[in-house]
């Protein structure tokens, strides 16, 4: 099993990030609704860094710690 180390960095994008198309263009990857990411798991997850944001989000809140992007967004999110 290959030995991972988190990357705190990926939640303060999280935070940060518009999502870039569809339906929720413009809205931060962490406040795009959990019906949407459900969705779009069952369609797949866009390739690369985007792709791996939506997942970490979709499993965040399907998981309940939705505190946690809410936590990171008051002390890392952007005022834009």
């Amino acid at each position: 099993m290959e030995n991972v180390t988190p990357n705190p960095q990926i939640l303060i994008d999280v935070v940060n990030t518009r999502m870039p198309f569809g339906k929720y263009k413009d809205t931060l990857l962490c406040d795009m609704p959990v019906s949407y990411l459900e969705w779009m798991h069952k369609k797949g997850f866009p390739p690369g860094k985007l792709g791996m944001m939506l997942s970490t989000v979709f499993e965040i809140k399907s998981n309940g710690v939705d505190q946690l992007l809410r936590q990171i967004k008051q002390k890392y999110g952007s005022v834009k």
